[in-house]
């Protein structure tokens, strides 16, 4: 046609430099394109970093606050059971509702607001309010930490290519279990060098650190999401099965924090906390050696081989008679476990266009508190009515299930497939 014939004679006519004069362009894009270019890079590295040590907060009081209830606040079994449950049921919430304010609103302005609240919930820990006023204040963290994650996590997303989006995915969660695990160390030398008290203005003062941090990063140019339509709920398209996955998946993880200990004890290995390390160091070295095997191989075998892996690992714990077993079983299970939530991931995100990202990660990783919620119960009451043996070869059989389940989501067909694989060949 004539107009494409001028527009390619014009095109012809350009000199070969002044095709890269839009690096130079008077409105630059806030990041270069590609995972590794410097302006995205250090983007990324700013909000890991910050998203650890908003979680330094939170890891600080997991070991603290058992024992402030029980002693200060003459609590028993049942009232801490209650102060550590209220966190995952507003985290529950607080997911989903912080994904979509960040498709609304942005990823920054959520992210600030949930620090903010993490703070909030940690001076609450000062008022003489008793069991229900750390009960309220575990809520008010559970619905920051919600906002925190979700809205961090899609920022993380914003920034990878799409062929690498599943690697971004797991070398995020690094940032929440190096939180989760160093957190505790600060926690326990600020009360034996001081008080409670010096616990909880860590926890407050943290995340206020995290968002002077956030705050000087350039959010990535994107148009606000538009009002989801009318009836169709919080669960965007295509999450419903990887995150069904992952709910089973984490009722293994649920069954192991919870009854790994008295397992051992039960058949008189011991050295239940070794196997808590073992398990930590396969995550890490899971993350960083197996991350990027979403975005090579498909989410498919990913999660086929995640489930698997973690099945396999606590049926060799299930069955353990020694401890080198029941170390080799926690690797296992912890490779697994650290490869389940970036296939699955991988999924949800690519069923949904860009303006809707934080609403389906915010709803996926919902899925995740839900299976850590059920599995300890569940965990526990097979053990009372059988024995540590079954509850982990009933934990191995969802974990089976759940491999089922993320190769079945994976083949589903994704509405804003990714260039990168997401399942199996033909995507």
């Amino acid at each position: 046609m004539p107009g494409n014939g001028v527009a390619h004679a014009v095109r012809s006519s350009e000199p070969p430099r002044a095709r890269l004069s839009t690096r130079s362009s008077p409105r630059p894009e806030p990041y270069s394109r590609g995972m590794l270019g410097s302006p995205r890079r250090a983007a990324f590295a700013g909000v890991f970093a910050a998203t650890l040590v908003a979680f330094l907060a939170i890891g600080a009081v997991l070991p603290i606050l058992p024992r402030y209830v029980q002693g200060p606040l003459d609590g028993g079994d049942i009232a801490v059971g209650i102060v550590t449950g209220a966190f995952a049921i507003a985290a529950v919430v607080g997911r989903p509702v912080g994904g979509r304010l960040a498709d609304r609103w942005g990823r920054k302005p959520v992210i600030l607001i949930g620090m903010a609240l993490c703070t909030a919930a940690a001076c609450l820990y000062y008022l003489p309010f008793g069991v229900a006023g750390i009960v309220f204040a575990r809520l008010v963290l559970g619905l920051g930490d919600g906002w925190v994650y979700t809205a961090s996590a899609t920022w993380i997303v914003d920034l990878a290519p799409e062929e690498r989006r599943g690697q971004a995915i797991a070398m995020f969660g690094m940032a929440i279990w190096g939180g989760l695990s160093l957190g505790p160390l600060f926690g326990e030398l600020l009360l034996s060098i001081g008080s409670y008290e010096a616990v909880w203005a860590f926890a407050a003062a943290t995340p206020l650190i995290a968002a002077a941090m956030v705050a000087r990063l350039p959010e990535v140019q994107r148009a606000p999401a538009p009002p989801p339509p009318r009836g169709s709920g919080w669960l965007p398209p295509g999450v419903v099965l990887p995150g069904s996955a992952l709910l089973l998946g984490n009722i293994g993880y649920a069954a192991f924090a919870g009854f790994m200990v008295l397992h051992l004890d039960a058949e008189g290995i011991g050295h239940g906390s070794a196997a808590f390390v073992a398990f930590a160091v396969a995550v890490v070295i899971g993350r960083l050696l197996l991350g990027g095997v979403p975005d090579r191989y498909g989410a498919r075998p990913a999660a086929l081989g995640a489930g698997g892996l973690e099945a396999a690992g606590l049926t060799m714990i299930a069955f353990a008679g020694s401890l080198p077993v029941a170390f080799a079983g926690a690797l296992v299970m912890g490779l697994g476990f650290s490869l389940l939530f970036p296939a699955l991931a991988l999924v949800a995100i690519s069923a949904n266009p860009p303006e809707r990202r934080g609403a389906a990660l915010g709803a996926f990783t919902a899925f995740f508190d839900i299976g850590v919620g059920v599995g300890g119960p569940l965990a526990g009451a097979i053990a009372s009515l059988t024995g540590y043996t079954e509850a982990f070869l009933v934990a191995a059989a969802c974990a089976v299930i759940a491999a089922g389940l993320g190769v079945l989501a994976a083949r589903t067909p994704a509405r804003a497939p990714a260039r990168g694989r997401t399942g199996s060949s033909s995507a």
